[in-house]
């Protein structure tokens, strides 16, 4: 199961929009979207928790499809399932790894009623496989039955792809999504009932030259063309400069080590030592420790609900932390030492849903502990750059303050973005900078004419040694055209080309 359902991302009502098929002169399918402005008022309407390439790699027997992009938070692309081909809006997720669609069976859930459902009766080559499943997301789940068919994408037609028909969705967010279903793109490893992935498919029946595909988000917001999905090769116009590779460093999500995180050049703390990130084009914003992620929102001005807990942990062992730490005592013992934990390794399980599931449904005594952990780091940090005891405490609460409120949302003032620091992320030793207007979603108020403008770093909380994590989402692979190497279990990044030019009219 993707980790993006344990995030919080928006969702966002849209008017369809008209589409125009296009055959290039290689003979590929491209598909366009017209953009809509973005609705404030939309937002809030359901959660979802969730060898060197160059460019002779552009091979003409790769595999193109274009992407539609859904207002600017979900970018997905259509496909075909059964024979005659059955049409469906797709999000391509490596964040997951197993394909669904709505089922003409779901008939008691009302976001079946608002998407393409697939007949099975109507496929010549359809095969029943019956066996039930069950996706849990965070708010809710979806359950059917796994199906075989052959499944269209572009131009390349996978036979016998098993896929999940869709006949209950609790998850109300899927009302107001434009697209239909999912095609993971992740490893077999995380597909649910152990499915073979499309694209492993699309490999071993020999539809790739190379194993390996890319993706590139435009970020023209003039254009109508959302991003395109290449497999078996990429397109140098989406990229500027050679890409930077680092290994998979552990098989189901795209998982890759990260470095430092740099806010104006200043040295955050968590990620000195490394990381884990997960690359996930699933995921709409940027998804990391919320000590870290308070510390970037405290500097570009974001504003969330207040934390009575982080303050009260301040107020009552502040200086008893203050007075331990100066005395010697090492920083991961220091808040058991003082009172509000008391460690308990059940509590250190593994996986990253039951990490994330046990963090947010323990008791009161965990979260003040919570709170105290993410306080003697911000602390550490702060002594490192020699800062007084009186302004670190300033700054500590001041971070209490600027905590993401719990649905993920910190808003800032639109007419600063300009003068925002740079979010640096240093991945295989090498930069990756996002600038404000990369990392801060503008939405527009339409009957007042405003533009509300909200912060794209969100908290996501993981324990080690699965942690700390951050996910990378849309907003990073829109800066960074990524390649996922499946061939040498690599990723790689480089910095993305703004222009569409040579793209069809759409």
């Amino acid at each position: 199961m993707s980790i993006k359902f344990f995030l919080v991302a928006t969702c966002i009502w849209a008017w369809w929009v008209s589409l125009v098929f296009t055959a290039s002169s290689n003979g590929l399918l491209r598909i366009g979207l017209k953009k809509q402005p973005l609705d404030l008022k939309r937002i809030n309407a359901a959660r979802i928790i969730r060898g060197d390439v160059t460019r002779n790699l552009h091979d003409q027997s790769a595999d193109v499809l274009y992407l539609k992009n859904y207002l600017d938070i979900q970018y997905y692309g259509e496909i075909g399932i059964g024979s005659p081909s059955q049409s469906f809006d797709a999000v391509f997720d490596t964040g997951a790894s197993n394909l669904w669609v709505p089922s003409s069976k779901c008939l008691f859930s009302i976001a079946c009623y608002m998407h393409s459902k697939f007949r099975a009766r109507l496929s010549h080559t359809y095969i029943k496989i019956g066996i039930p499943c069950e996706i849990e997301y965070g708010s809710g789940s979806i359950a059917g039955f796994f199906g075989q068919d052959h499944v269209k994408v572009g131009d390349i037609v996978v036979k016998d792809q098993e896929f999940v028909e869709i006949t209950k969705e609790e998850y109300l967010a899927f009302l107001i999504t434009k697209f239909d279903g999912v095609l993971g793109l992740g490893f077999q490893d995380i597909s649910v009932g152990r499915a073979t992935p499309v694209w492993y498919n699309m490999m071993e029946q020999g539809h790739l030259s190379q194993q390996l595909f890319s993706i590139w988000l435009n970020q023209d917001s003039s254009s109508r063309l959302g991003g395109e999905i290449v497999f078996g090769g990429l397109d140098w116009r989406h990229f500027k400069g050679e890409h930077t590779f680092v290994p998979v460093t552990r098989q189901g999500y795209w998982q890759i080590a990260m470095g430092e995180i740099l806010v104006a050049n200043n040295s955050t703390g968590l990620c000195a030592k490394g990381c884990a990130a997960i690359v996930d084009s699933g995921t709409t914003f940027l998804a990391g420790p919320t000590a870290v992620v308070a510390q970037i929102n405290h500097v570009i001005g974001a504003e969330g609900i207040i934390s009575l807990e982080c303050k009260k942990v301040v107020f009552e062992y502040g200086y008893s932390l203050w007075d331990y730490m100066i005395s010697g005592v090492r920083p991961d013992i220091v808040c058991a030492e003082v009172g509000p934990c008391s460690y308990n390794k059940s509590k250190h399980t593994s996986g990253i849903e039951t990490l994330v599931e046990n963090r947010s449904s323990e008791s009161g005594e965990y979260s003040l502990c919570t709170f105290c952990e993410m306080i003697v780091f911000w602390i550490q940090v702060q002594l490192k750059q020699q800062k007084t005891k009186e302004k670190i405490f300033k700054y500590v609460t001041q971070l209490c303050e600027n905590l993401p409120n719990p649905v993920g949302k910190s808003f800032v003032n639109c007419d600063e973005i300009e003068t925002m620091p740079e979010v640096t992320f240093t991945i295989g030793d090498k930069s990756f900078p996002l600038t404000a207007e990369q990392y801060i979603l503008r939405f527009e108020e339409s009957h007042s004419s405003t533009t509300i403008c909200v912060s794209g770093f969100v908290p996501l909380d993981v324990r080690t040694p699965q942690g700390p994590l951050w996910v990378l989402g849309d907003m990073f692979i829109a800066a960074y055209h990524t390649v996922f190497d499946f061939g040498n279990l690599r990723v790689g990044f480089a910095k993305a080309a703004r222009s569409t030019y040579g793209f069809p009219s759409v």
